[in-house]
């Protein structure tokens, strides 16, 4: 096995405690995955942001002018200067075998926060692109996300084409127009899946749209936390 990333060779030390997981497959050497920071610490009960406090203040703001769509956000990885350059790569430059990186924390991260949520049978829903970035690049980074994840998936979102959020500035983020369209509503929970929660303007969008038209609650699960 070679490093998706820096493309040396794995090699794979085999003692007692490792021998039950060498069934799944290394992605990444050691050096690179030790620059992948998980999210530890305490955090933001809504937004999984590194917080002192229940709520940091960005949710406190968005409080001053909604109650919040969303019950709770739950994020991997930190948004470092390793992870930038692997973002980069994989969504803005096609590479999409990079996705593998991901796959089994992602499932797993999956497991451990949302698994609560079981006996609700709740419906995966990506967060789409437009027609016209999905044209550019050629696959959808929150549609392979939520195909990590063992649950039923539902493309009831449309997105209409605008200046990329990444451009924005937090201010323009926030005070957006809602560019989704519900294609039709649905009644279950939903757990709304992306790569990225910066200011959580597009998934408060998304959310927003499915809790006015019969969708009881809705998570959000995000690979990184910006």
């Amino acid at each position: 096995m070679y490093c998706l990333w820096c493309h040396e060779e794995i090699i794979t030390e085999v003692h007692w405690g490792n021998l039950i997981h060498l069934y799944r497959p290394k992605r990444l050497c050691m050096n690179c995955e030790s620059q992948l920071i998980k999210i530890q610490g305490h955090l933001c009960s809504v937004c999984s942001r590194v917080s002192s406090v229940k709520k940091c203040t960005d949710c406190l703001k968005w409080e001053d002018y909604e109650e919040s769509p969303i019950k709770f956000n739950a994020s991997l990885y930190t948004y470092n200067s390793f992870m930038q350059e692997v973002v980069a790569k994989w969504k803005y430059r096609g590479d999409y075998q990079l996705a593998k990186i991901f796959q089994y924390e992602f499932e797993k991260e999956y497991s451990k926060k949302f698994s609560f949520l079981t006996k609700k049978k709740p419906v995966v829903v990506p967060i789409p692109l437009s027609k016209q970035r999905m044209t550019e690049r050629g696959f959808n980074q929150a549609e392979v996300l939520a195909d990590f994840i063992p649950l039923q998936k539902d493309h009831v979102l449309e997105r209409l084409h605008g200046e990329k959020q990444a451009k924005k500035t937090r201010y323009e983020r926030i005070s957006t127009e809602n560019p989704f369209i519900l294609r039709k509503s649905i009644n279950k929970t939903v757990i709304l899946v992306d790569d990225i929660y910066t200011t959580g303007t597009t998934l408060r969008h998304a959310a927003r749209l499915l809790k006015g038209n019969g969708c009881p609650n809705v998570y959000t699960y995000t690979l990184i936390r910006g």
